[in-house]
């Protein structure tokens, strides 16, 4: 009824309820609790991201290093009359000094019982080139910096070969020059001959390439000596042409000079040049000789590469006093992984019967990765492989092909 008041058992439930009121500071201090564990675990990880403990959660283990003075050895005097005993008194208190210093000493002759050997292997000596260009050997041109002897006679064929490198260990059986040529044209196929083939290996860099002075130091910074290809007249030019530049016969010779200077002028740091084509140039002695007359006198190695039977550049090149030589055999002119296998393999048998065998390869990849592996093979086989500078002075200087 309205203006009753109502009794505890009529009364809503939860209404008129006292409300328990929270102290404002009980709710702060919760809070502050909360920011001082969040602060706590920031901070934790902040430690662990900056530290970077490599060891963390590895057993460690705390050891205290003592330092003790060692009382120093008597000088040891004359021999006089009594050593004997005297030399005993010495060994006993050697071994006293060891025996308080905690450090057993192994004599030579006895046994080191649970001692572990460690064996540190050398470290491989890095053959290096001479830097190239040495102002010494250059002739500033309108097509370049060309090569040319040092006034006190250091040629480029002496300065910019390949070291010898530290003598072979075992018994040498026989020793290749390799010489790869067609290099400087494909980015890739250069890196991968720069990169994959021994230091040893000669590389021949063909005159077209775009940035030829980085691609050729980067060689010779691995090791590789070099050598520039020279472009030459084949017998069917121009249906073969070797590219801008090239050496020819007949009318057009008397420009060879400038076209040689060309080529000459594309990098530094080569040992000697070595034909590109050239079937017809090589076999053209009136050809032949001025262009053999100015590479001598700019000091520089000629190689034949073996492709022409009829080619007369290393017999010229002899004739004209130029350290010359010819190439034995041109492995990859069937570009198959067996047929060049086969040619290493008499490559083997020509280095064991006549000391030094040099074969001729082009930058084909089958040609690079067949050399490659099978370079690995040949030390276990006590086969060596030299530069060709080196292999150069193991043939005779009156006959080219023949040993000394």
């Amino acid at each position: 009824m309205a203006g009753t008041p109502l009794t505890e058992l009529n009364r809503p439930l939860g209404q008129d309820r006292t409300t328990a009121r929270t102290k404002p500071w009980a709710r702060w201090a919760v809070f502050a609790g909360a920011g001082l564990v969040g602060l706590a675990w920031v901070g934790l990880l902040l430690v662990v991201a900056v530290r970077r403990d490599p060891d963390g959660g590895e057993p460690m283990a705390m050891a205290r290093i003592e330092t003790r003075t060692v009382p120093a050895l008597p000088p040891p005097g004359p021999i006089v009359a009594g050593a004997p005993a005297e030399q005993a008194r010495t060994q006993s208190s050697a071994r006293q000094l060891e025996n308080e210093s905690g450090v057993t000493v192994v004599r030579p002759g006895s046994d080191a019982p649970g001692a572990i050997v460690i064996t540190i292997p050398d470290t491989p000596t890095t053959v290096k080139l001479a830097p190239a260009p040495d102002n010494r050997l250059v002739e500033r041109t309108r097509h370049g910096l060309l090569p040319k002897i040092a006034p006190d006679g250091t040629t480029p064929a002496q300065l910019y070969a390949r070291p010898a490198g530290p003598p072979p260990a075992g018994k040498v059986a026989g020793r290749v020059a390799i010489l790869v040529g067609g290099l400087g044209i494909s980015p890739t196929g250069t890196a991968d001959a720069i990169t994959k083939l021994p230091g040893q290996v000669s590389l021949a860099f063909a005159p077209y390439g775009a940035e030829l002075e980085r691609t050729v130091q980067r060689a010779r910074g691995e090791g590789h000596e070099v050598f520039l290809q020279l472009p030459m007249e084949p017998f069917d030019y121009p249906d073969s042409d070797p590219g801008p530049h090239t050496l020819l016969t007949g009318p057009k010779a008397g420009e060879n000079m400038e076209r040689l200077h060309w080529v000459l002028g594309r990098f530094t740091g080569y040992v000697g040049v070595v034909n590109f084509l050239g079937g017809r140039f090589t076999s053209d002695d009136a050809a032949l000789s001025p262009i053999l007359r100015e590479l001598a006198g700019r000091g520089l190695m000629v190689v034949d590469d073996g492709s022409s039977a009829r080619s007369l550049l290393a017999a010229a090149a002899q004739r004209a006093q130029i350290p010359a030589m010819k190439i034995d055999r041109v492995v990859d002119a069937v570009a198959r992984p067996d047929a060049i296998d086969k040619e290493l393999a008499a490559i083997e048998a020509m280095a064991r019967d006549q000391g030094v065998a040099i074969l001729g390869a082009s930058a084909l990849p089958v040609s690079v990765e067949r050399i490659a592996r099978w370079a690995q093979t040949l030390e276990g086989k006590g086969l060596v492989i030299v530069p060709m500078s080196a292999a150069r002075v193991l043939r005779s200087p009156k006959t080219t092909g023949s040993l000394r």
